[in-house]
């Protein structure tokens, strides 16, 4: 089974085009005011308008509330919600319910112990991500990688990407180790802090699906 790939943090038209012809299967466009990848709600329905059926396009947010996801959601077309802060099980359940969407939940690891999280979420959650912990202002795309060797033999209640700190270079190593069902990527792919570089998109995806 091949590993699906989702390239987060799109925020132009340029790298929009690299990821979709390098047929990533997930786009990430971030609403994290915080991030220096946010995009704003009429860039986002631009971008998204880029984004073929067969490709999933996912809104990231940080401990929203429910008047920044209706307002995001009825003028950006998105397929998928991923949370990416201290959001508990039952918020999750609450805008699954509320929004009818699929949810990832993104668990940050630094120990074994931190994947006891996981089942938590097993019936709310549609997806988990297993990222790097990060900082209150940037819990997600910062480029930190953590122990893969944590996750060896993890049965994960739902499917699962893995995130942080993964590059071209180190990608094909992390899929040969975890065979995990998705891999995300933002800094990595990255000419500056928060623009992407189209080849490095290319290269990721060719290297996360090379074995």
């Amino acid at each position: 089974m091949k590993t699906l790939v989702k390239i987060c943090g799109i925020n132009s038209p340029n790298a929009m085009t690299a990821a979709l012809e390098a047929e990533a299967d997930f786009i990430g466009l971030v609403f994290h005011p915080s991030s220096p990848r946010f995009v704003e709600i009429e860039v986002a329905a631009y971008l998204a308008g880029y984004v073929p059926d067969s490709v999933k396009t996912v809104g990231l947010f940080v401990e929203p509330d429910d008047k920044t996801l209706t307002e995001t959601l009825e003028n950006v077309r998105i397929d998928m919600i991923q949370l990416h802060g201290m959001e508990s099980p039952r918020r999750v359940a609450d805008i699954k319910a509320r929004f009818g969407l699929p949810v990832i939940k993104a668990l940050p690891i630094s120990s074994r112990d931190d994947l006891l999280d996981a089942d938590d979420y097993a019936s709310s959650a549609d997806w988990l991500l297993f990222d790097a912990k990060g900082t209150a202002d940037q819990p997600g795309g910062h480029g930190l990688p953590f122990d893969w060797a944590l996750l060896k033999d993890f049965q994960s209640p739902l499917p699962w990407m893995l995130a942080g700190g993964l590059t071209p270079s180190n990608v094909a190593e992390a899929v040969a180790l975890l065979r995990p069902p998705a891999v995300d990527v933002s800094s990595g792919v990255e000419a500056s802090r928060g623009i992407k570089d189209p080849a490095k998109i290319r290269a990721f995806i060719e290297a996360a699906r090379s074995l």
